[in-house]
């Protein structure tokens, strides 16, 4: 059932009116396009599950849709957009449409990618209709960089959304897969139509779920657990012991570490979840002796 068009939020008619007094041409290089349907961004809200304690940090708000949805839900909205044009007129879309709600936004114009620091409040979800050609990095490294961040509702393409919540053994499953899964519970909450935004995209689109959790435990640093599996799916077709050779210095230690860690050294890497790579990259970073009393 279709909802009542609501003033306060942005719809067909008012995304192309702001887009035109901009002078804005929706770019493939930054991977413009706008949410034009209140219902999906009513959606996004809902399975977010975000409220009044929260400080949502949006990434790519662009004529300010989700934004919109956000801000009478939310404590506040720390809102990241690298075109500057947008960045310089959200504030101004917000006080248009709902000024009571205008104090609980901040604009950063800055290219996500090289966010390092955000403004207080501290950040608690990112809530994000995410460009397409920057989705994984984006949100890997908010992840990362901002723990404080425990949940995350993301639309990016269809594709790599069920890549980000793949299972083990499932086709799609890889890299992003694990490394999502280092810092999040992942689910595929929804799908999404080309015709909500404008101008459409050429594939549909996916929302992702991602909740925080601990990651696996292990002596081994992120850092070189992602070093393990960037190895074993630089040559995915191949079984662990060669896929791992470079990485461990040879496929015999590839081979000790693998037994180390309990895993049979012919296993594919799209075989094991992240507490798996987890006990591989423990296991090289330990003597052979200890990493096998530990693992038997």
């Amino acid at each position: 059932m279709t909802s009542a068009p609501d003033p306060a939020l942005l719809g067909p008619a008012q995304v192309r009116e702001l887009a035109e007094r901009l002078e804005l041409r929706p770019t493939k290089q930054w991977g413009q396009n706008f949410v034009i349907d209140q219902n999906t961004v009513r959606k996004i809200v809902r399975l977010a599950q975000v409220g009044p304690d929260d400080c949502v940090v949006e990434v790519g708000p662009g004529l300010g849709s989700l934004t919109l949805a956000l801000l009478p839900v939310v404590g506040h909205v720390t809102a990241v957009e690298v075109d500057s044009r947008l960045a310089g007129a959200l504030e101004a879309t917000v006080a248009a449409y709902q000024p009571e709600h205008l104090h609980k936004l901040r604009v950063v114009a800055a290219d996500a990618l090289t966010v390092t620091t955000l403004p207080k409040p501290r950040p608690t979800a990112l809530v994000a209709n995410l460009p397409y050609n920057i989705s994984v990095p984006v949100v890997l490294s908010f992840l990362e960089r901002f723990p404080t961040i425990t949940r995350a509702l993301v639309m990016v393409q269809l594709e790599v959304a069920e890549r980000l919540a793949a299972p083990p053994g499932s086709k799609v499953y890889g890299v992003p897969s694990l490394k999502a899964a280092w810092y999040c519970h992942v689910e595929l909450a929804g799908r999404v139509g080309r015709t909500v935004f404008w101008p459409a995209p050429q594939v549909d689109s996916g929302l992702v779920s991602l909740v925080r959790r601990d990651p696996p435990p292990t002596a081994a640093s992120r850092e070189e657990v992602f070093r393990c599996i960037d190895a074993a799916f630089g040559q995915r077709r191949k079984a662990l012991r060669r896929a791992l050779a470079p990485w461990a210095g040879s496929a015999q230690a590839a081979e000790a570490a693998l037994r180390a860690a309990g895993i049979d050294p012919m296993t594919r890497g799209e075989q094991l979840d992240i507490a798996g790579f987890a006990r591989i990259a423990e296991a090289r970073a330990e003597p052979p002796t200890a990493a096998a009393t530990r693992h038997s």
